[in-house]
């Protein structure tokens, strides 16, 4: 009998969905969470599919555990806690093309794809539905290149180390970028703001003078 879950890596909790998955098999819930939690806790802080293989009869297990999937992978090596809702717009990292590589290595063995290239350009395509650039551009450009050959050395060589200087040049040119996209996010809540208003004061003028003049008669009244 094979049972599936999704855990926080590491941080497995008893709960009640929990139970009604394995409850009316009869194994020790406890025992399940000491296990889960002692295959997954490198993926710490990180969505992991579990399985579990119970044997019906003795009511043994064994723990099978599944890569996070890509989008957490991402997040984590990245370190941040969420991709942007407005990719097209809101860019929120900046990846070295090492460390794409390194997601790429961790994942393949759970991937389709055919070779490691074939695993970058799958997790590149994930980076442009989370809004992060790679080596300062959008992911796209970054796919067109792979394509082109211009990363083949780094993948030939499994490169997953990114320099230092290199690193600091990225972390730069996005907190730059951040600070761009804030400028233009509250210009554009000023410029709703105003329009918001502007509407307002139109409905108000647009009103039929009959129904003005009962608000004011309305008013005289309560004075």
């Amino acid at each position: 009998m094979k049972i599936k879950l999704l855990v926080e890596g590491g941080s497995m909790k008893p709960g009640p969905a929990l139970s009604q998955k394995i409850g009316p098999i009869g194994i020790n819930v406890n025992q399940v969470i000491q296990k889960v939690n002692e295959a997954t806790e490198n993926f710490n802080g990180l969505k992991v599919p579990v399985e579990l293989d119970v044997d019906a009869g003795t009511k043994e297990f064994e723990v099978v555990v599944f890569s996070p999937p890509v989008s957490e992978l991402i997040k984590r090596e990245l370190g941040i806690e969420k991709g942007s809702g407005t990719q097209n717009k809101v860019k929120v990292a900046n990846a070295s093309i090492e460390q794409i590589i390194s997601i790429a290595k961790t994942k393949l063995p759970n991937m389709l794809c055919k070779d490691l290239k074939s695993a970058v350009k799958t997790i590149v395509g994930t980076c442009v539905s989370l809004g992060v650039l790679i080596e300062n551009k959008e992911a796209s450009e970054i796919e067109q290149d792979i394509d082109k050959g211009k990363y083949d050395k780094e993948i030939k060589e499994e490169k997953t180390e990114t320099s230092s200087e290199k690193k600091a040049e990225l972390d730069k040119y996005i907190e730059e970028l951040k600070a761009e996209q804030e400028k233009i996010a509250k210009q554009e809540q000023v410029e709703k703001e105003a329009e918001a208003e502007k509407k307002e004061e139109t409905t108000e003028e647009e009103k039929p003078k009959e129904e003005k003049k009962e608000e004011i008669k309305k008013e005289t009244k309560k004075k």
